[in-house]
C-alpha cells in the first residue's frame, strides 16, 4: 500500500487543508501485507473522523491500511474540523467541500473512479452523521454509506440539557429548533430518499450497547427498518472508543459492495 499525506488549497473553504490517502499496491514480497491487482481507476472509500479528531486518526488508531491491502480499494481521509460535515452558519462550507470539491480534487491527484458504484462513505460518531448525510443528500454519488456509533438524531440531540456546547452548535447549524425536517436532519433525508424507486444507497449502521449514542441509533434504526433501504444493522457490547471502531471498520469493509 501507499500512504500519502497530501496538502492542497480548497477554493470552497478558502484555506489550505489536508487529506491522507491509502492507495493499492501490487506487491508480493512485503512481509505482513497482501498486494492487490492494479487498476486504471480504483473504487474509493471516503472515511470520516469524529468531533475531536482529524484526517490522521484512522491510521493512528486502527490498522486500516492493513485491512484494505488486498481489496483494491483506495481510502481518502479528509479533515473537517468540528463542523459536523455541514455548511456552517458561521464558518466554513465543509459539506460542499466533502461532497463536491474534495472528490474532484482527489480524482485530479489520484487514479480514483468517479462511478457511483465505486464510491462509498463511512465515518464514526460525528463522521457517522456526515457519512449518512452525504449519501442521503446525494444518493446519485454514493453506492453505500456506513455509520459507526453515529450521531443520527441531530434534531433531538441538540436540545438535550446535557449538551454544553450550544454556542458551537449554533455556529454550525444556526437555529437549533430548525434542524428537524431540514437538510441537516437524517431522518428527514432518509424519508425523502426512501420515496425513490431506485438508486438508494446501501446503509450500514452499528453502535455499542453501552455507547452514550445508543438511543440515537435506536431511533434511526426503528425509522429506517420500515423502509425498503438495503439496510444492515449491527450491535453488541461496546462503548464510544477505538476498540469498538477498529473491530467494526473491518465488518464495514467486508460489507462494501465492491465491484469485482
Amino acid at each position: 500500500m501507499a500512504l500519502i499525506h497530501c496538502d492542497f488549497f480548497s477554493d470552497v473553504l478558502g484555506i489550505s487543508t489536508s487529506i491522507c490517502v491509502i492507495l493499492p499496491q501490487n506487491t508480493y514480497s512485503q512481509i505482513g501485507m497482501k498486494g492487490s491487482e492494479v487498476k486504471e481507476k480504483y473504487p474509493t472509500l471516503y472515511l470520516l473522523h469524529g468531533l475531536s479528531d482529524d484526517h490522521t486518526i484512522w491510521q493512528r488508531r486502527t490498522s486500516i491500511e492493513r485491512y484494505v491491502s488486498d481489496m483494491g480499494l483506495a481510502v481518502v481521509m479528509p479533515n473537517a474540523g468540528r463542523s459536523f460535515y455541514t455548511d456552517m452558519k458561521h464558518g466554513y462550507k465543509y459539506f460542499t467541500y466533502i461532497t463536491e470539491e474534495l472528490p474532484e480534487i482527489a480524482r485530479q491527484f489520484f487514479p480514483l473512479s468517479s462511478k457511483r458504484e465505486d464510491n462509498f462513505v463511512a465515518g464514526l460518531s460525528m463522521g457517522g452523521y456526515g457519512a449518512f448525510k452525504a449519501a442521503l443528500s446525494f444518493p446519485e454519488k454514493y453506492a453505500a454509506a456506513a455509520s459507526l456509533s453515529g450521531v443520527l438524531d441531530m434534531a433531538s440531540r441538540v436540545k438535550e440539557d446535557t449538551i454544553q456546547d450550544k454556542e458551537e452548535l449554533y455556529n454550525i447549524f444556526g437555529d437549533l429548533n430548525s434542524i428537524a425536517e431540514s437538510k441537516n436532519d437524517l431522518l428527514y433525508l432518509a424519508k425523502q430518499v426512501s420515496a425513490l424507486k431506485s438508486g438508494k444507497p446501501k446503509l450500514y449502521q452499528c453502535c455499542g450497547t453501552e455507547d452514550f449514542l445508543y438511543e440515537d441509533n435506536q431511533i434511526f434504526k426503528n425509522f429506517i427498518k420500515d423502509t425498503d433501504f438495503d439496510y444492515t444493522y449491527d450491535e453488541g457490547p461496546g462503548v464510544h472508543d477505538w476498540a469498538y471502531w477498529d473491530t467494526q471498520i473491518q465488518k464495514v469493509l467486508n460489507w462494501l459492495p465492491i465491484q469485482k
